[in-house]
């Protein structure tokens, strides 16, 4: 696309500028291409993937982002989804028999086995006076095994006709009851239902991490992905997943710039007809895409206007409240020299309050421990580790600590830069150092030899993320679903489509256009370009990526005491 391409409002649409280079923003392309819009896709970073990326230190790749990946596998539309992207083709679907292994204070643990003959087994064992509750649990995961075929992912609510909705509805009428019952009760509140002190509450932590505003239901859809082999790892890790999407929207003919940032929306006459970038020169098309941060979209790149009282409210106070927005991450990354095999590939410890302390921003006393490498061999030197150690952590904290710009912009060689690193204060520092040590410490205790087998450390905030993303507070996923910030984008998405009232040509897209993780921003391009493609009168088309084989799958078992964990293949692709 020409950097002064030019849309007129009375001719048709051709062209289309997407902000944004993550998953949502390639997602977009990619459709856009298949649909026949020359397309422009502008990413401040050096990298495709937004959230979805790993980085290089001392041999070892460190991967950021995919614990697990919904629709890895087939039978049902996820799938669909990443096959017409080209994420999987070529590449083998890792998927471990346990999802998450839940480990108390005391030393017991809960191994969360997705399959759910396994997993009523193995709880009942731990608490028999509780097999009721657990039963009942596992029914519903059966349940939702099946439910998953009819999920719909491929077409927006808002523009099915009313056959398609009543369908939709119909598909789901054996599985009513396991769904009804599980998106009306909070997991906290079915959790202290049983007995055992552990299960009452290792159930909080079945997705790492603790979620207290999520009802039952995505824990059930998260575990029946998983035990249906459609919820794996996906070779090549999180930057590998980008560039293949990237490689398709290439190959689709659309055009990519990094290290390019938009600074403002353009519009003329209540219409988006381009942007204008932080060197202050200006690219124009006939249709404008936001696929980056909603705030920043919404508050900056457009000054707050076109938002209608219902969007103003939702970005100037409901985005301000406690829990509206998914948190930040601190992270921890360890490279080793020598291999741990006693260590799973996912496990969850519940910290003590004395341990917790130490942890800067930390929401729930726990933390998310993955012996990497387990999940991804390739990305680092054979007989060594790659540690990864997590926890949810609130921005403010850090903000507190550090008074300094959480963004620049430099020129290096005529060319800007915007994902340097910035100067932070002596406190940030000394917070991100006690948080490494309290973790490394935590783990020593439990794999004597890790401190001296440290080659290479790696620290990340919430304000690492500001850094790299300009995402809100740090969030990796935006909108909280199942309160009332994603509920009521929702609700707008369906009213006003992925665009803002009165503002014309312009879309959003990624995961602040929907809630939820890599799966629904992928799904939000192909959304978004069925609206357009709507409002322009021509029918959407989509087609699969053949240009390599599909993927194939190998289940990991890993044992119930530690040890090493071999692998078997099953045989099956897809």
């Amino acid at each position: 696309m020409s950097d002064r391409t030019t849309g007129s409002p009375r001719g048709p649409r051709e062209s289309m500028i997407i902000i944004g280079g993550g998953l949502g923003g390639l997602s977009t392309g990619c459709y856009a291409r298949m649909n026949g819009y020359r397309t422009h896709i502008l990413e401040m970073h050096e990298l495709p993937g937004g959230c979805c990326t790993a980085w290089d230190r001392g041999g070892f790749t460190l991967d950021a982002c995919v614990s697990w990946l919904l629709g890895s596998g087939p039978g049902n539309e996820m799938h669909q989804i990443w096959l017409e992207l080209g994420a999987l083709q070529g590449k083998e679907i890792r998927h471990f028999d346990v999802f998450n292994i839940v480990r108390g204070q005391d030393g017991r643990a809960v191994h969360f086995y997705s399959d759910p003959d396994r997993l009523e087994a193995h709880l009942i064992g731990i608490s028999p006076a509780d097999a009721r509750t657990v039963r009942k649990f596992c029914n519903q995961l059966r349940s939702f095994r099946k439910a998953l075929a009819v999920y719909p992912f491929l077409k927006p609510v808002g523009l099915m006709g009313r056959l398609e909705r009543w369908r939709m509805l119909a598909s789901f009428v054996p599985y009513f009851n396991a769904v009804r019952t599980t998106i009306t009760v909070l997991m906290t509140e079915y959790s202290a239902k049983f007995q055992d002190p552990l299960l009452r509450e290792a159930f909080n932590f079945i997705l790492y991490e603790k979620h207290p505003n999520f009802p039952v239901l995505p824990f059930h859809f998260q575990l029946a992905s998983h035990a249906n082999l459609s919820a794996g790892v996906p070779e090549g890790g999180s930057l590998g997943l980008a560039r293949s999407i990237e490689a398709r929207y290439r190959r689709l003919g659309g055009e990519i710039s990094y290290n390019t940032k938009v600074e403002t929306v353009i519009v003329e006459d209540d219409r988006a007809v381009g942007v204008r970038l932080s060197d202050g020169s200006e690219l124009r098309a006939d249709i404008v895409v936001s696929a980056c941060d909603g705030y920043t979209t919404t508050m900056k790149f457009l000054k707050g206007a076109y938002l209608g009282e219902e969007y103003r409210k939702l970005y100037t106070e409901t985005i301000h409240e406690p829990g509206m927005v998914f948190p930040g991450y601190f992270t921890l990354f360890l490279g080793l020299s020598r291999p741990f095999p006693e260590g799973d590939p996912c496990t969850t410890y519940l910290l003590d309050e004395a341990t917790a302390a130490k942890l800067t921003g930390i929401r729930h006393a726990s933390i998310n421990v993955q012996f990497r490498s387990r999940h991804y061999p390739e990305l680092s030197p054979d007989g060594t580790t790659v540690v990864y150690a997590t926890y949810f952590s609130d921005i403010a904290p850090w903000r507190a600590l550090d008074e300094g710009p959480e963004q620049v912009t430099r020129t290096r060689g005529g060319q800007e830069l915007h994902t340097l690193p910035v100067r932070h204060g002596r406190g940030y520092y000394a917070a991100k150092r006690r948080a490494r040590e309290t973790l490394v410490e935590f783990l020593e205790q439990r794999f004597p030899g890790i401190r001296d087998a440290i080659v290479v450390r790696d620290v990340s905030s919430p304000l690492t993320q500001v850094r790299y993303t300009g995402n809100y507070d740090g969030t990796v996923l935006g909108w909280q679903p199942f309160v009332e910030s994603g509920e009521k984008l929702e609700e707008l998405i369906k009213k006003y489509g992925p665009g803002l009232p009165g503002l014309a040509d312009f879309y959003q897209s990624g995961v602040w256009a929907t809630t939820g993780g890599l799966i629904r921003a992928a799904a939000a391009g192909r959304h978004v370009m069925q609206f357009i493609c709507r409002d322009d009168g021509k029918p959407f088309t989509a087609s699969l990526d053949r240009t390599a084989p599909p993927p194939t799958h190998r289940v990991i078992p890993v044992p119930t005491g530690r040890g090493t964990a071999a692998a078997t293949t099953t045989g099956k692709s897809t």
